[in-house]
């Protein structure tokens, strides 16, 4: 049972809401950029994982869920034991929340650990980060075994309350300490998890530009650098040019340089550019999307992709752009319209709750350049919705 020496609610971890680095560094001009200190991407980098978390610590506490588990602790256990390094490993249950990760924390100073290891998904990731975290800063090593999302390098882990609802976002002193990345083992998984992650990635740039053009803050709490918005731009750049060759290559479980580079593009280039550039109007429609029923069966980058359409309306962006983005949707097989996602009857007071969500006052789309109104996202979530179906069906 957990002892309670570092329940969440009591502990010194800056957890607020989303603009909590904003509220955190209140008033700074400074320009920040944040990244995990070592990325490693490449097959087979699995077998290497002892070498990589031996830099940190030769005594290691890593934890997967079942399934991740029996997929890959044979492997993990033969690299540390190769290493002559200590090896503890403890099974996720599958849900990020305060009591499994004081469980895994008191678990975690009981095996004496010098390093922790989150290896699987999203919410296996997190957790580990967080775990790291309350074991007094341990160093962390990531190793997603999916290229869906861009939270593996990010100093941030999302806690959800047992029910399975959001409960709070646990931002992090520093970022993983390393990133691994077996190529390999993306390519096994299901071509629908890279291309929700493309859709993750997809809103990269145009958050990060729409939070330059405002001079608002980033997610570390300074102002946007040029490093971070031109590595924003890289990850657009390389979702257009690779996106649907690497689907193919996904699709057929094989690694090509094409899958390489979105798999990159998907973890680091997206993962640096949403922390270090910010986050919009993209993602705050995407949580305002969580409240439609219908959309639950969704990606989290699936559901981005028309938040990104959405967001490229709300500005007004120039139409090539806007049919550049629908085109590249279309392509790879990510959301244009709310019928993508689920929503076969539209609903005005649904449409509307999504729109008043998107606007909560703690809520990203207001690091747009201009002020945005509920009235305002609404007709944006129309629009684009008519515009992707229109492009959809000719």
């Amino acid at each position: 049972m957990p002892t309670g020496r570092l329940r969440l609610a009591h502990h010194r971890a800056p957890v607020f809401g989303k603009t909590t680095a904003q509220h955190w560094r209140k008033g700074t001009l400074s320009r920040i950029i944040v990244a995990p200190t070592r990325y490693i991407q490449g097959p087979g980098e699995l077998d290497r994982l002892a070498e990589h978390a031996g830099r940190l610590g030769t005594r290691a506490f890593a934890i997967a869920d079942e399934f991740v588990m029996n997929l890959t602790q044979s492997r993990i256990r033969a690299s540390f034991a190769a290493a002559g390094y200590e090896l503890t490993m403890e099974r996720f249950h599958g849900e990020i929340t305060r009591a499994e990760i004081e469980r895994l924390t008191d678990l975690c100073q009981q095996s004496g650990a010098e390093v922790v290891v989150g290896v699987g998904g999203g919410k296996t990731l997190d957790t580990a980060k967080a775990v790291g975290y309350y074991c007094r800063n341990l160093p962390v090593v990531i190793v997603p075994t999916v290229a869906s999302t861009d939270a593996p390098c990010s100093a941030l882990s999302v806690i959800y309350k047992e029910d399975g609802t959001f409960d709070q976002y646990l931002f992090l002193p520093a970022n993983p300490a390393a990133v691994v990345v077996d190529s390999a083992i993306i390519a096994q998984a299901p071509a629908r998890l890279l291309v929700a992650g493309m859709g993750d990635a997809l809103a990269t740039y145009f958050e990060a530009r729409a939070v330059a053009r405002a001079n608002k803050r980033n997610i570390a709490g300074g102002r946007v650098t040029a490093a971070a918005l031109a590595l924003a731009r890289l990850c657009y750049d390389t979702l257009l040019q690779e996106g649907i060759k690497a689907k193919a290559a996904a699709e057929a479980h094989v690694i090509t340089d094409a899958l390489e580079r979105i798999i990159e593009a998907n973890t680091y280039l997206s993962g640096v550019g949403f922390e270090s550039g910010g986050l919009a109007a993209a993602h705050a429609i995407h949580d305002g999307l969580t409240a439609l029923e219908e959309a639950h069966g969704m990606y989290h980058g699936e559901k981005v992709a028309f938040g990104t359409l959405c967001q490229l309306v709300l500005e007004n962006a120039p139409l090539d752009e806007i049919e550049e983005v629908i085109e590249f949707c279309l392509n790879v097989g990510l959301p244009v319209c709310l019928e993508d996602l689920g929503v076969r009857t539209i609903r005005e007071e649904q449409i509307r709750r999504v729109a008043e969500l998107a606007c909560a006052e703690e809520e990203t789309i207001h690091n747009m350049p201009f002020e945005v109104t509920p009235d305002m996202v609404y007709a944006a979530i129309l629009a684009a919705d008519r515009l992707g179906r229109q492009y959809r069906d000719s």
